[in-house]
Parts: structure tokens; C-alpha cells; sequence
């Protein structure tokens, strides 16, 4: 009986010691202890206590500035700490809208590595430091984005055009040169531009006005600018939303043809995933066993665009050779594809756009569309890609291809596709493009190709005669092993493919099999070879009936 009592004793004793240093270590032991009592105000020490800041609205509790306590609201703080450190300006007030908002995290935890949701099992771990930027896509869409090319030939020209001298930009500028003894920013600061909106007639009046002066910064500074200048300022200006980086990533999205097969927002393919929330990809669920490195959706992402089918077993996307530097983009891009369901008070202009008006998530000029839909198949100049494993994808801007190719095929080519085939009917889909659109990339696509315009077709689209038993033979003997029994598809396109035979011209199909294609390993079967035969102006017309009989309609 004493033995239980004494037991019992211990034990009470052990738990109350238990108790005891547990108090004491949550009330005086925490991390957020030690810098709240490195940190003063004018007034003297701060009170020891957890800080946190409520948004109902955005259903956001988060206790950061318990640590981060640089940046409580009402507070002066001053600590050696860099962790104490006050948020720089930014364009919201982190006391308003929160942390975790923009840096994702577990706002209500107050140990470190679960707060910034370096745990197992926490969906939304907190943004890398380098891809900070990517916390903008939580709320924001940003539009008129070209491709990068046209991106860094807008900045080249701001540049270029000393517009510096008056105006700020993202801390930089402001400063007035002309004559040596003027300082101070004349002109808005431009950071928010592309979203606050601008004066569309600034031309007009920084031109008159620097008729006017006498002299001083205007009359020096400012002359008189071509209207491709004007055009790139203004590629420039509608793009500054304070967010230099994500706007260069998003060009870089734009440029190498991701839209053709990934839908974000409201335009793109649907042959690969839908990337629209792709931000928010729950790292716990990738499978990283072929990814080195650390297990963070970051890394995955990074490895994902440099070895796409290592990193996901059946991937279909190819290799695309990229570089370390477009690889980085791309990624801060992926992961500010985070878009939450906002309040309408929250909703920025950029979004309510792009949500409520369909308005495209970049700039809708020719170049910019074939950067950002085609040139992952077709090329950056439509010179044809070929990837390992995968069909070859044909040059658009072949000479003798643009001379058989009325506008009208090329059309009727973006706007039905291929049925079968990787080429999807960017006109007769809900997420695809309007005429305006794809008018705007064939007059592209003629560019790249130097300009060569189509011999005008005096014929009607079916003309050809002849013996379809006999051109099946020809065919067989002579054009399947490229393109296919029946014309499926192989190294060579599919010529039996019915959208294809339903837009194409006698013209262009008999001219092709006459012609060939220079660069490539299409000969012309009317020049003589020793490793085929000449074909009559009767066999070819023959050939092309027989091709005619896979597309009755």
C-alpha cells in the first residue's frame, strides 16, 4: 500500500515538473521571445506577446509579425535582428492584407519551420525569396504581355529615350540631368502605370510642352519620337504593374509556346494539364524520386521544365533545350498561377478583365500570339521542331510551303486543325482564338517567311483527273513510306487527314508532289533522281484523285 502511495507520489511530482518546464518554455523559452526583447521602441522595451493580424474578409489569421515584428501596425521597432526588420513599401500594406496572402505559410503557427509550411503535410508552403514575385498571381492577371523579345526592345527604348531622367521606376530614375545643377523627379513615378492607367494623349502634350519652354529639362530633354518608339513606350507603359520580374516571366511564358498545348485562364490548348492553378500544386503529392535536391514544389517545377518525362513518367512534353535563366522564369511564372476566389472589393482591374470581359492574358499582336501558341511545334521563326520519340512538326515558312499556301488554307488550317494530330482548332474552341486573332498570325507567319505571298490559284479547289486505282499504287510504292499507308502520318504529314483534304487545293497538292519542299526530304518527283522515279503531270494528278477518295465529302 505505502509503495503505491509513494508511486503515486513520484509521479505527481514528475508531472508536475513536466507541467512546470512546459510553462515555462511557452511563455519564456519561444524563439519569438528572444526577439521581442531584443526589440525597442522610443518609448522603451515592447510588450512580450503574440502579435497577429485579421482579415475576416480574406479569411486570413496570421501571427508572422510575432517574429517579424518590425512589421506590427502601430509600431516603431528598432532591433539588431534582421527578422525584426520593417517590410519595405510596397503597394499593399501587409498590416491590411496579411503574410500569408502573398508568401504563403501557416499564418497562425509560431515556430518557424511551421510557420513558413516546412512540414509534412501543409499544402501551401511559403514562396522561395527569389520567387517572391509569384505571390502577385494570387490577385492579379496582368495583361498586354507580349513576348520577351518585344518585352526587352520596349524597355531598350525607355531607356534609350532617357526617360529616366523624369520618371521613377521601381526605385530607379527620377533623377533631372539636362544642364547639371537640376535634381528631383518631374515626371509620376511609373512603377503602377500599367494598372492606375495613363494619359493616352502624354505625346501630344510632353511635345508641346517642350516647344514652349525656353529652356530648363524640357526644352533639352524631350524631342520628338518615331511612332515605333511610340508604339514600344506604349508596349512598355501598359506592362509596368510593379512587378518588373513576373512580367518578364510571363513574356518568357509567351515566348516558347507553352499556350499551344496548356490552357491558363481563359485561352490555351487542352493537350497537356490546365496550368491555371498550377501555383498551388500540393507538394506532398509529387513524386519526387527522379527529382535531386529538395522537396519543395519549387524544385520539382525547375526539374520538371529541364527533364520532363524523367520527372513524370509518361509525360508527352518534350525536352525543350532550355536555358538555366528561361528555366528560372518559367518557374517564377508556374508558381504565380496561385488565383484565389477573391471578395469584389478585392478584385484588381487587371483580374475583373480578364474574369468578367475575356480579355486575353497577353498582348494580342500576331508575333506575340505565334510566340506564345506555335512556336513550341513550328519553330520561333516556323523553320518546323523535331523531338526525340515524337512526329516531326513541318516548317510553316518553307518558300515553296508559302507559295502553294493561299491565306485562306492557312486560315482554315489554324482555325479547324487536325483532327488526330498534335494541331488543335484554335478557332472552333471556346478557349482558342477569334478571326481577328488568327488573321493577325497568318500575316506572321508571311513575315517570317521573308514575305513570300501565294501564287494566286486560278482553278478551282478540286480539278485533277485521272485513275484513283492507279494513283493508290503510286502512292503506295512512292509516298507512303513518309506519309503513311493511306496517307495516316509519319516522318511526313498526314495527307489523308480530312480537314486537311476538305481546305487544300489541287493546285497546292499536285505543285507539292511536283516541287517538293526545299531543305527537306521531299523532292520533286518531275526532277530526275536515281533513287525515284519521274512522275507524269497524269500520275501526280492521279496520286492527288486517289487522295481525294480518303475524304468522300
Amino acid at each position: 500500500m505505502n509503495k503505491n502511495k509513494y508511486l503515486l507520489m513520484v509521479s505527481s511530482i514528475g508531472v508536475f515538473i513536466l507541467l512546470a518546464i512546459a510553462a515555462v518554455s511557452e511563455n519564456f523559452l519561444k524563439e519569438w521571445h528572444g526577439i521581442q526583447n531584443s526589440a525597442k521602441t522610443t518609448e522603451g522595451p515592447i510588450d512580450t506577446r503574440l502579435r497577429q493580424i485579421v482579415n475576416p474578409s480574406l479569411k486570413v489569421t496570421d501571427r508572422c509579425v510575432t517574429c517579424h515584428v518590425g512589421m506590427a501596425s502601430g509600431e516603431e521597432i528598432s532591433t539588431d535582428l534582421r527578422v525584426g526588420a520593417a517590410h519595405k513599401s510596397v503597394v499593399h500594406s501587409p498590416t491590411e492584407i496579411g503574410c500569408t496572402t502573398c508568401h504563403g505559410g501557416q499564418g497562425q503557427a509560431t515556430e518557424k519551420d511551421d510557420a513558413h509550411g516546412n512540414v509534412h503535410f501543409w499544402t501551401e508552403p511559403m514562396l522561395p525569396a527569389k520567387y517572391a514575385y509569384a505571390s502577385c498571381g494570387t490577385c492579379h492577371t496582368p495583361l498586354n504581355v507580349p513576348n520577351l523579345p518585344t518585352l526587352e526592345n520596349a524597355r531598350r527604348t525607355f531607356e534609350r529615350l532617357d526617360c529616366y531622367a523624369c520618371h521613377r521606376l521601381d526605385g530607379r530614375g527620377g533623377t533631372l540631368r539636362p544642364g547639371g545643377d537640376v535634381t528631383g523627379m518631374e515626371g509620376p513615378d511609373l512603377s503602377h502605370v500599367g494598372l492606375k492607367g495613363y494619359n493616352a494623349d502624354w505625346y501630344a502634350t510632353h511635345l508641346q510642352r517642350s516647344q514652349q519652354a525656353a529652356d530648363g529639362a524640357w526644352r533639352v530633354s524631350f524631342r520628338e519620337i518615331t511612332e515605333t518608339d511610340r508604339a514600344s513606350l506604349k508596349v512598355f507603359l501598359d506592362t509596368q504593374v510593379g512587378a518588373p520580374k513576373l512580367i518578364e516571366a510571363k513574356a518568357q511564358f509567351n515566348t516558347v509556346g507553352c499556350a499551344g498545348c496548356h490552357t491558363v485562364g481563359n485561352f490555351g490548348g487542352d493537350a497537356g494539364v490546365n496550368l491555371s492553378v498550377s501555383g498551388f500544386k500540393d507538394p506532398n503529392q509529387l513524386n519526387f524520386a527522379k527529382v535531386p535536391g529538395d522537396h519543395t514544389l519549387s524544385n520539382w517545377v525547375v526539374q520538371h521544365f529541364r527533364s520532363p518525362a524523367s520527372t513524370v513518367a509518361g509525360s508527352q512534353m518534350p525536352a525543350l533545350g532550355l536555358t538555366d535563366t528561361q528555366i528560372d522564369l518559367l518557374t517564377l511564372y508556374t508558381l504565380s498561377l496561385r488565383r484565389r476566389t477573391l471578395p469584389d472589393t478585392y478584385l484588381p482591374k487587371d483580374r475583373v478583365r480578364a474574369m468578367r470581359f475575356g480579355a486575353r492574358e497577353f498582348a494580342n499582336n500576331g508575333e506575340t500570339i505565334y510566340t506564345a501558341v506555335c512556336s513550341s511545334c513550328h519553330g520561333a521563326t516556323g523553320q518546323g521542331t523535331r523531338f526525340p520519340g515524337l512526329a516531326p512538326n513541318p516548317s510553316i515558312t518553307n518558300p515553296d510551303f508559302l507559295e502553294l499556301a493561299s491565306d485562306d488554307f492557312l486560315y482554315q488550317t489554324i482555325k479547324s486543325g487536325r483532327p488526330g494530330r498534335p494541331m488543335l482548332p484554335w478557332g472552333d474552341r471556346e478557349n482558342g482564338l477569334n478571326a481577328d486573332e488568327i488573321r493577325a498570325v497568318v500575316a506572321f507567319i508571311r513575315q517570317l517567311g521573308g514575305g513570300v505571298q501565294a501564287v494566286p490559284e486560278t482553278m478551282p479547289q478540286v480539278w485533277a483527273r485521272g485513275d484513283a486505282a492507279l494513283g493508290e499504287r503510286l502512292f503506295t510504292a512512292n509516298c507512303s513510306g513518309c506519309h503513311g499507308a493511306k496517307g495516316i502520318g509519319g516522318e511526313g504529314p498526314a495527307l489523308g487527314n480530312k480537314a486537311f483534304l476538305s481546305s487544300v487545293s489541287d493546285t497546292f497538292l499536285v505543285g507539292t508532289v511536283s516541287r517538293g519542299r526545299r531543305g527537306t526530304v521531299m523532292k520533286g518527283f518531275t526532277d530526275p533522281s536515281p533513287i525515284r522515279p519521274v512522275l507524269t503531270q497524269a500520275e501526280i494528278e492521279a496520286i492527288v484523285v486517289y487522295l481525294r477518295t480518303l475524304n468522300p465529302k
